[in-house]
């Protein structure tokens, strides 16, 4: 059930995820999720897809159980959004809601993440 803090995304007859509403994203929070270098993947990923993608079209270098983890740190701050589709879980960058909220925000970390990647390798 929705409260004044988090909105409930769900297609009729599914299973329904909560997110924070876009008023109650912080900057400290989605900060913390995106220092992780496997969140930071995800977000990576997410930003250069055409449009939603499943949990297991994002190539990770851990187990499914810390996987869900790192998709539910992203969702719960806000980053992304995640709807089921039948038995998948499809994941969606809230680039709308972080733009108006911290614009450049995302746009400056992603083009930060592709120099470090050019200047580090992928890690």
């Amino acid at each position: 059930m929705p409260t004044d803090t988090t909105s409930v995304v769900a297609a009729p007859g599914s299973r329904a995820l909560e997110h924070p509403a876009r008023g109650d994203i912080r900057l400290a929070d989605v900060l913390h999720a995106l220092a992780d270098p496997v969140r930071m993947r995800i977000v990576r990923v997410l930003a250069a897809a055409e449009g939603e993608l499943n949990c297991v079209d994002v190539e990770l270098p851990v187990s499914k159980s810390t996987c869900t983890h790192h998709f539910r740190v992203l969702r719960e701050c806000g980053v992304i959004q995640q709807n089921y589709r039948g038995t998948a879980k499809m994941n969606g960058l809230r680039r709308a809601d972080l733009d108006a909220l911290f614009p450049g925000l995302i746009d400056g970390v992603l083009r930060a993440a592709e120099l470090e990647t050019g200047r580090l390798g992928d890690a």
